[in-house]
């Protein structure tokens, strides 16, 4: 097992393993759990000659992976923790399912903080000790250098292989060995400046308008960290440019308390708002919707927000939050019953999932999956 042969294979699973994460279809193969089959190919070379250490972050019985999350920053405290929990249910769960290339997986957890620095650290520290980076999700990863020139056991400097499961930095998201779980809006052309073709997700907008034709609002800008900022300018345009009637586009930070969120419904009161697009978590939505509420606003026909809102706290805010529009990238948990992956994922973190860490999950997959077609 090479790092450099593990970052070959990244590209070419992209399509297969969406498939997988994704599918509803009932006649599922064995593959779709989280490649059990590919696990069962490379187990049956298991036996065919001694395993020994052959690269950072593996041993004769053991392959390491990091899981880089933001988790301890004041702004928004706990914020991937799921990204954490589900590696390390997933390392459990694939351990006493044969395990990854003929060993047992182990995760170790760095937390970046909301904080450029940390991340840079996370990934020197990733590249001295595990063979790869899973499942990780952290916002502000400006300086993301070492993933290129990363060092192999033999000094070889080929790269760290990163499976992540969300990557919001532009540098990180075009960075060399780097497959993101979560689609590309940037071209990667090599420059990363200037002016751009972007793509944004605009298929709830579309359904949105099925609800409000004449979509009229104001968007949610997570204001704290400049990627955060520069990521939600291309989702202004985009829905934009699909229909929607922007009142403003206005900055909300981690630290604001609910009485500050007064500011973006009198916007909405003042300009006849008919739509509300949160751009930041759930947290931010749940003091959104209660501000309101207080100020007796009527007419928003719209409160929408991503997957940052799939989360269970979200749905602690009762009444508060109710008919809120959350869109997602795989099968909603309550349906897991109609897809092993995500049925496994939901066992596997006892009936508490949570949004990012079903992305981290669907990441481990891909990487579990790149280790055993080398093995097999």
């Amino acid at each position: 097992m090479k790092r450099f042969r593990a970052g070959v294979l990244i590209a070419a699973l992209s399509v297969s393993i969406l498939a997988v994460g994704c599918g509803r279809s009932g006649s599922e193969s064995s593959e779709s759990g989280s490649g059990e089959s590919s696990t069962a190919k490379a187990n049956a070379n298991c036996t065919k000659e001694a395993l020994q250490a052959t690269e950072v972050g593996v041993t004769a019985d053991t392959i390491s992976v990091e899981v880089m999350a933001d988790t301890g920053s004041p702004l928004a405290p706990g914020l991937f923790q799921g990204n954490v929990d589900a590696m390390n249910a997933y390392a459990k769960w694939i351990n006493a399912n044969g395990g990854v290339g003929c060993r047992q997986l182990k995760v170790e957890a760095w937390d970046s903080k909301l904080d450029a620095t940390e991340s840079k650290n996370g990934i020197i520290n990733a590249c001295k000790n595990d063979l790869a980076m899973v499942g990780g999700n952290s916002l502000f990863n400006p300086d993301v250098s070492v993933i290129g020139n990363c060092a192999d056991k033999a000094g070889q400097p080929v790269g760290l292989p990163v499976f992540a499961a969300l990557a919001n930095d532009v540098n990180e998201q075009c960075a060399a060995n780097v497959w993101v779980m979560q689609a590309v809006a940037e071209p990667c052309n090599g420059t990363n400046t200037g002016v751009r073709d972007l793509k944004a997700f605009v298929g709830a907008t579309k359904y949105y308008q099925t609800v409000q034709p004449n979509l009229k609002g104001v968007f949610l800008v997570p204001g704290d960290l400049p990627t955060t900022i520069q990521s939600a300018t291309y989702q202004i345009e985009g829905q934009k440019q699909a229909g929607v009637n922007w009142i403003d586009a206005l900055k909300v930070s981690g630290r604001s308390e609910q009485s500050a969120f007064n500011t973006y419904v009198q916007a909405l009161k003042n300009g006849g708002g008919n739509y509300a697009y949160m751009g930041s978590n759930d947290v931010a939505m749940t003091k959104l919707r209660k501000e309101a509420t207080a100020q007796g606003l009527t007419g928003v026909d719209v409160w929408a927000c991503s997957l940052a809102c799939y989360t269970e706290n979200f749905k602690t805010g009762g009444s508060a939050v109710d008919g809120t529009y959350v869109w997602m990238q795989f099968v909603p948990f309550e349906e897991a019953s109609s897809n092993s992956a995500v049925k496994a994922y939901v066992d596997a973190v006892g009936g508490k999932p949570d949004s990012f860490g079903a992305q981290a999950w669907q990441s481990a997959m891909a990487f579990t999956q790149a280790v055993n077609e080398i093995v097999a």
